[in-house]
């Protein structure tokens, strides 16, 4: 490691190690669902507009705590030695898979939020597969407010390029919401939008001024909504009251030029709580079945 990010990790620990706890977490029940060892996923049918057609598909929601490195921004191989390095987070990977036409896309967004300590996500990714290449997106939190990132794709107008944004992660809202709705800041807030539409726009890396708020939407559900200042994209996620505040549905709104409107939903239609990374024997594919995942 050079001398330059030597020192900008050692001063990221020590600025993360003054930083205050989250407020108004019950952080004693919280780790009794989340601190056992084991992930949440739910499975959705979803329907995702591509090349202005609805295309039919499924997602996947995982959500699962970590212990994290501060300085290297990745999953620690060994915690107990790590020391003040050590960072717990909530990441959800988010999977797209839908077809168009003849080919199929393959897409993940993954979103790394600290759990106990009140900052903004530190570590957003993104990549989408399908016949025509892939590309691959990374964006680190650096202090504050303030990210730096890389773009790896295929389209020669992106090419290969890195650059620096402002503000908060759309994608940070999913773990807020895990973690505890009020910890969401509701009213106009600078942010930028999701990595996966910044795939499907070819989008800048630009935050801009939107407006959040959450609503009762039922006697048992309540729904986030972020509504951008540009008018072009507008999202939606419903998740139920009551801890652990699991997700049940989504939906993203984007306004073509011409005023029509292309609406992708997810609906859940299943959810289990497991340890699925030692679920990899054959004997284990029955458990699909059970998530309701298709073939």
């Amino acid at each position: 490691m050079n001398k330059g990010l030597l020192l900008f990790s050692l001063i990221f620990i020590v600025l993360s190690c003054a930083r205050p706890e989250r407020e108004e977490v019950d952080f004693e029940a919280w780790g009794e669902y989340w601190f056992q060892g084991q992930a949440e996923i739910s499975s959705f049918n979803l329907t995702q507009y591509r090349y202005g057609e609805p295309r039919e598909g499924e997602a996947v929601l995982i959500f699962v705590t970590e212990d994290f490195s501060r300085s290297k921004q990745v999953k620690l191989d060994d915690p107990a030695t790590a020391g003040r390095d050590k960072l717990s987070v909530i990441k959800m990977n988010q999977t797209r898979d839908f077809i168009t036409g003849i080919y199929p896309y393959h897409m993940m967004l993954s979103a790394f939020t600290p759990t106990r300590e009140a900052m903004q996500g530190v570590k957003f990714t993104a990549s989408s597969q399908e016949w025509c290449g892939q590309s691959f997106t990374q964006i680190n939190l650096n202090s504050g407010e303030s990210y730096s990132g890389e773009l790896f794709s295929y389209f020669e107008k992106e090419g290969d390029k890195s650059f620096s944004l402002t503000g908060m992660a759309e994608d940070d809202l999913w773990n807020l919401i895990r973690i505890n709705p009020n910890q969401i800041p509701t009213g106009s807030v600078q942010m930028w939008p999701s990595l996966i539409y910044q795939r499907f726009t070819h989008g800048e890396f630009v935050a801009e001024e939107a407006f959040i708020r959450l609503t009762d939407k039922s006697n048992n559900l309540r729904q986030l909504e972020v509504t951008y200042s540009s008018g072009k994209r507008e999202l939606k996620i419903d998740f139920e009251k009551e801890f652990p505040y699991p997700i049940v549905a989504w939906e993203e709104t984007h306004t073509l030029e011409n005023g029509e409107k292309e609406v992708t939903h997810a609906t859940r239609k299943g959810m289990k709580v497991i340890d699925y990374w030692n679920r990899n024997a054959l004997e284990d594919e029955f458990l699909r079945d059970e998530l309701k995942l298709n073939p």
